[in-house]
């Protein structure tokens, strides 16, 4: 028969070992290169901190995720937050200020239509809640997140139904 004491010294180096496993996928840094972004057309950069892009993260899936799981667009699969789809929308939406400016006044791929009664927006966040409490300082993250993603996922960011 096997004892208490045995049983509990298993669970607890169950545990040590898991928790050993875990800490370590989670303290693994991104670098200032990976962490490096757009910040406005005319191509000047910024490093993102490494708190913007945990914060980025968290806030893209509680209010983007949804319906952009993995950089997709679920309601036009033709058009993702890949660099490509971004920097040929107009204007291009490849840089920090540009996806602000879309979060908060959403339209159409061409420029031409406001769509912010269908899309979560600033404009809109009677309507779409989960946007009425995000501050310019979440936005930012929330691009930079969006930014940062195909240097991390390379070909899976926006890559639709092949991936996710």
């Amino acid at each position: 028969m096997i004892s208490n004491k045995k049983i509990q010294l298993s669970l607890v180096a169950v545990l040590i070992t898991f928790e050993t496993l875990l800490n370590s996928t989670h303290a693994i840094e991104l670098d200032e290169i990976t962490r490096t972004v757009t910040l406005e057309e005319s191509g000047k950069t910024i490093i993102l901190t490494p708190e913007q892009v945990k914060r980025g993260k968290r806030l893209f899936n509680s209010s983007c995720a949804q319906c952009h799981n993995g950089g997709i667009t679920k309601t036009n699969p033709n058009i993702g937050l890949e660099p490509e789809s971004l920097s040929g929308a107009t204007p291009p939406r490849d840089n920090i200020y540009s996806l602000i400016e879309y979060m908060k006044d959403p339209t159409s791929y061409d420029g031409a239509t406001s769509i912010a009664e269908l899309h979560p927006s600033i404009k809109s966040a009677e309507i779409f809640p989960k946007m009425r409490n995000l501050t310019d300082e979440d936005l930012f993250a929330i691009a930079g997140h969006i930014l940062i993603q195909p240097k991390i996922a390379a070909e899976k960011w926006g890559g639709g139904k092949i991936y996710y």
